[in-house]
């Protein structure tokens, strides 16, 4: 929890991000590797999974259950509903935006990293 308060007041952004680019690579590799690259199940990706089409069969009687017996409009207003893959990429994408912080670090103007070593530079 530190680490997530550290990250988002971009305090030691480095050093917290370390620990969190660790479990990505364990979540990606031990989780979601045996369901392929997709996150979302999609037929016309290159990368889907062999349990796609099925996803997409429930998928279809998950919405014709909910168009009978719930409000699909008010339910699918802002968005669709999906069937997750469980797929390598949502962790992936999160590992790549990890290691953007890892060389980046937190900004300018807005991070404590930012403000620190300013402080600390004008003293030298």
């Amino acid at each position: 929890m530190l680490g997530a308060v550290a990250l988002l007041l971009g305090f030691a952004v480095r050093w917290a991000v370390i620990p969190l680019m660790f479990t990505m690579l364990v979540a990606a590799t031990t989780v979601h590797w045996h369901n392929g690259w997709q996150a979302v199940h999609d037929l016309m990706s290159p990368w889907a999974s062999e349990h796609a089409a099925g996803a997409i069969d429930r998928l279809d009687r998950a919405k014709e259950i909910l168009q009978t017996h719930g409000n699909y409009d008010w339910l699918t207003e802002h968005g669709n509903f999906i069937i997750s893959n469980n797929g390598v990429e949502w962790a992936v994408t999160y590992l790549i935006m990890l290691f953007a912080l890892f060389f980046l670090g937190g900004g300018r103007y807005i991070s404590i990293d930012y403000w620190i070593r300013l402080r600390f530079m004008a003293k030298v």
